[in-house]
């Protein structure tokens, strides 16, 4: 990601926060392929295509199914349930800023994420909302090396 991080290196203080708090989400309690539904979920509802494609390739080096895959790339319902349970939560904290009504806490927990689980989603939110917005706003190109999982948003 050698251009997008020469962009972002403009701002040693933007750069510095996105690397020590993605660095922070990867320590979460939720799986990589975890991490990667919700960053996919980010990017895909925020429209970076860099990320979508950077993460794209991520997660064909993970146990991540190609039907996964297509899913998180036309923001469309996961085939597996409690990956799915993670993209609605992870919708309705973005739709609601937070304030998720009970049945949709509940919902989380009852596929079997934890309360703990919540607020790392916050966190890799946080994270990812940071990342793609500042992609956005330099106009960050897609480098070749991510050309074969390029991306648009619908």
């Amino acid at each position: 990601m050698p251009s997008a991080v020469a962009r972002l290196a403009t701002s040693p203080e933007l750069l510095n926060g996105f690397l020590k708090l993605s660095a922070i989400f990867e320590t979460t309690t939720l799986t990589a392929l975890e991490r990667e539904v919700l960053i996919m979920t980010v990017a895909a509802r925020n429209e970076c295509h860099l990320c979508v494609a950077m993460h794209t390739a991520t997660l064909t080096r993970l146990p991540a199914s190609p039907e996964l895959v297509a899913a998180l790339r036309a923001e469309a319902p996961l085939p597996e349930p409690r990956l799915e349970a993670l993209r609605v939560f992870v919708h309705a904290v973005m739709d609601t800023r937070g304030e998720v009504p009970a049945e949709g806490l509940e919902t989380f927990t009852g596929a079997g994420y934890t309360e703990r689980n919540a607020l790392e989603v916050v966190l890799g939110i946080g994270t990812y909302t940071l990342s793609t917005f500042a992609n956005r706003l330099t106009r960050a190109p897609l480098d070749d090396a991510f050309a074969e999982h390029a991306w648009h948003a619908a």
